[in-house]
């Protein structure tokens, strides 16, 4: 078990205020500070000690993910996790599938495009399923809404200008309607966003002020209208479940879900991938055929979970082979013992308070890698209450 040093992202939709406050640093951090990065990522690896972590991975792949990891993964760490925290919202977008991340990673290498330009959408020739779990009341978008349910809340504020793409998709309310109805937006020029996107929020005005069924998806469109004019991911983000996460709640985000974060603190665990695909609300690259090849329109409430109880421990267990997660929770006093079994790659954050870990002792905003050779470590809270998070790979050979 050794002390991680991990970068800190600091894209421009973070917040000044969540990480620094977890790291015990200057509050406010003087630029935004987006996603603290727990893992061997190429693009951004922890340190143990004065080593990267892809370095001691590299030294000894057996001895440090076990034998069945670093096989199945080639001796890479197959997932990541980050603290994420949202100020402002981040760009609608979708992850590939195992298969599409292999062959659009190899396209781009035979193009040569290089793996840090901003119009690479394949950095990774691996899958970015990804599991959100907020700390914080958390706001996101998520996956087509029942499109019976967005026709009623498209002609709740329809305009003369929209009526005709919300018959489009009452007409054919399933998979191949949100499909037509998507494509039809995201590839309209810019003039005819630009007249259709106004009266919609003023229409969205109107629906607040009355107190609508339909004020909280206005709000959101609204503060999606305001910080991105003319995009027309907001037309787009019309088609999405909007949620919002209490403190021990999660997603699962599979692939090919179309999805943004709005604003809030969680904790994240995803497949050791960056790979984007953007459909808007970005200053970014946005390949749209891109997208449209790995979307899936598929659609329905999307599942909100607090894990699977075991005591202090709640785990979250999804389909996705690289990862699992667990939230580690004592409150009122408990001291029940949480233990992480061996034989598997850990990780290990401190969200709250402090906790024990054989004799060592891990404070607010620490965190430790666990090897696989390393045996079953008990953790114990030192003090009246703690919150922790682990994350272990999901494959059991």
């Amino acid at each position: 078990m050794e002390l991680l040093d991990n970068p800190v992202r600091p894209y421009a939709w973070g917040s000044r205020m969540a990480i620094a406050e977890l790291l015990g640093k200057q509050v406010p951090a003087p630029h935004p500070e987006a996603e603290l990065w727990l893992g061997a990522h190429p693009g951004d690896p922890s340190r143990v000690g004065s080593r990267s972590l892809l370095d001691v991975l590299a030294a000894d792949p057996a001895g440090q993910l076990g034998e069945a990891v670093a096989s199945r993964w080639n001796g890479r760490l197959p997932f990541l996790l980050k603290v994420l925290a949202a100020e402002e919202p981040l760009s609608l977008q979708a992850h590939p599938s195992a298969a599409q991340a292999a062959e659009g990673y190899a396209r781009e290498e035979a193009r040569g495009i290089p793996r840090d330009a901003s119009n690479r959408n394949y950095p990774d020739p691996t899958p970015k399923p990804e599991l959100l779990c907020a700390l914080t009341e958390f706001h996101a978008l998520a996956g087509f809404r029942d499109p019976h349910q967005t026709v009623s809340l498209l002609r709740a504020v329809s305009t003369p200008g929209l009526s005709p793409y919300v018959e489009l998709l009452a007409a054919e309310p399933n998979r191949e309607g949100l499909r037509a109805l998507f494509t039809t937006w995201i590839t309209l020029p810019q003039p005819k966003i630009d007249a259709l996107v106004p009266p919609l929020l003023d229409e969205c005005v109107v629906h607040v002020k009355e107190h609508g069924p339909f004020e909280l998806e206005c709000r959101t469109l609204l503060e999606l209208g305001e910080s991105y004019p003319g995009d027309a991911g907001v037309l787009a983000a019309s088609l999405l479940n909007r949620l919002v996460l209490a403190p021990g709640e999660a997603i699962f985000l599979p692939a090919g879900n179309l999805h943004t974060y709005l604003r809030g603190t969680a904790v994240e665990v995803l497949a050791n991938s960056d790979n984007v695909l953007r459909g808007g609300l970005t200053p970014k690259h946005v390949d749209v055929p891109e997208l449209l090849r790995v979307l899936d329109f598929g659609y329905g409430d999307m599942g909100v979970t607090t894990g699977e109880p075991a005591g202090a421990r709640h785990v979250y267990r999804t389909s996705a082979p690289e990862f699992e997660l667990s939230r580690l929770a004592w409150v009122d006093g408990s001291r029940e013992p949480v233990t992480l079994p061996g034989g598997t790659p850990r990780i290990l954050v401190v969200i709250d308070g402090a906790l024990s870990a054989g004799e060592t002792t891990l404070t607010r905003g620490q965190s430790v890698w666990i090897p696989a050779s390393d045996p079953d470590v008990t953790l114990r809270p030192a003090g009246a209450a703690a919150l922790a998070f682990a994350a272990t790979c999901g494959h059991r050979p």
